[in-house]
C-alpha cells in the first residue's frame, strides 16, 4: 500500500478524478454569482467579471417560489421517507437473513424480482391508492410509497448474513428472545448498513422529481425538485437564478455526505461479503 501510494500517476488519476466531480459543482456556483448578461454573453468566461448575489435575493424575495417552503417540505419528507425505509428494511432484511420458516426463499425471490419492473408501472396504481387515501396533495404521498422496497431489504438482508453467528447464539443462551437479539444486539451492530440505507433512502427521495410533480398540485405543496422547474420561464431563463436554486438543492446532501461518508464505505463494503 505504502508503494501504490507513493506512486505519483495515482494522484494524477486522483486529481484528475477530483476535477471531473468537482468541476460542475464549481461551475454551477460561480454561475449563480454572475449577472444574467453574463451568464448568457457568447464569450463564455469560468470566472465572474462582477460578483452579485443578486440570483439568491431573488430567489429568496419572490413570492412566487416560496423556495424555504419547498426546501422544508423536502427535508421532512425525505427524512421521514429515509427512516421508514430504515425500520421496513432491518426488519424484513434480519427475518431473511437469519430466521428460518417455510417459504423464505421463494419471499426473497419475490421481492428480489421486484427490483426488475420499471418504476414507472406503479405510478398509477400508487396514484390510485394515494387518491383513495386522500393522500394526494400531501406530504404522505411523498414519504409512504416506496418505503418498503426490493433494495433496501436486499441490501439489509446482505449485510445482516455477514454478521458472525456468535451474536446470537450469546443471546440465546443469556435468554434473550428474538426481538431482544434484534434491537440489542444485531441492530447495534448494522449501523454502518443502517446509516447507508437512511443516506440512499434520503438522496432518493429528495432528488425525486417526477413523482412529487405527479402527486403534489398546490405550489405551496411542492418539494425542492419540482419547486425549481418552476424557475424557468417559458420565452427567456435566468440562469444565475436556476444555478442558485441547484447550489441550495446541492448544500444539505454535500454536508450529509461529508458527516457520513465513513459509515457509507464500510457499509457498502460491508454489505457485499457474504450471500
Amino acid at each position: 500500500m505504502t508503494k501504490v501510494a507513493r506512486n505519483p500517476l495515482l494522484w494524477v488519476l486522483l486529481l484528475l478524478l477530483s476535477l471531473i466531480f468537482m468541476g460542475p459543482l464549481v461551475v454551477m456556483g460561480l454561475t449563480a454569482l454572475k449577472t444574467p448578461g453574463d451568464a448568457q454573453a457568447a464569450d463564455w468566461s469560468f470566472w465572474p467579471s462582477e460578483f452579485t448575489a443578486r440570483a439568491f435575493e431573488l430567489l429568496f424575495s419572490s413570492p412566487d417560489n416560496p423556495i424555504l417552503r419547498w426546501f422544508l417540505n423536502s427535508l421532512i419528507a425525505a427524512s421521514a421517507h429515509s427512516v421508514l425505509v430504515v425500520i421496513t428494511a432491518s426488519l424484513a432484511g434480519y427475518a431473511l437473513a437469519r430466521m428460518d420458516f417455510r417459504g423464505k426463499n421463494i419471499m426473497f425471490a419475490i421481492i428480489i424480482s421486484t427490483m426488475f419492473v420499471p418504476g414507472f408501472i406503479f405510478m398509477m396504481p400508487n396514484f390510485l391508492m394515494l387518491d383513495r387515501f386522500g393522500w394526494l396533495d400531501t406530504l404522505l404521498a411523498i414519504v409512504v410509497p416506496g418505503a418498503a422496497g426490493a433494495f433496501g431489504v436486499f441490501f439489509m438482508r446482505q449485510f445482516f448474513l455477514s454478521l458472525p453467528k456468535e451474536f446470537e447464539e450469546s443471546a440465546r443462551i443469556d435468554g434473550a428472545g428474538p426481538f431482544t437479539t434484534f434491537f440489542r444486539i444485531m441492530l447495534p451492530n448494522a449501523t454502518p448498513a443502517l446509516v447507508t440505507l437512511l443516506v440512499l433512502s434520503f438522496l432518493a427521495n429528495w432528488n425525486d422529481f417526477i413523482w412529487p410533480l405527479y402527486v403534489l398540485f398546490n405550489d405551496a405543496n411542492l418539494t425542492l425538485q419540482p419547486g425549481l422547474s418552476k424557475l424557468q420561464g417559458a420565452y427567456t431563463i435566468d440562469y444565475p437564478v436556476i444555478m442558485a436554486g441547484a447550489v441550495i438543492a446541492s448544500l444539505p446532501v454535500l454536508i450529509l455526505y461529508t458527516f457520513v461518508q465513513r459509515f457509507v464505505i464500510e457499509g457498502v463494503a460491508s454489505s457485499g461479503v457474504k450471500g
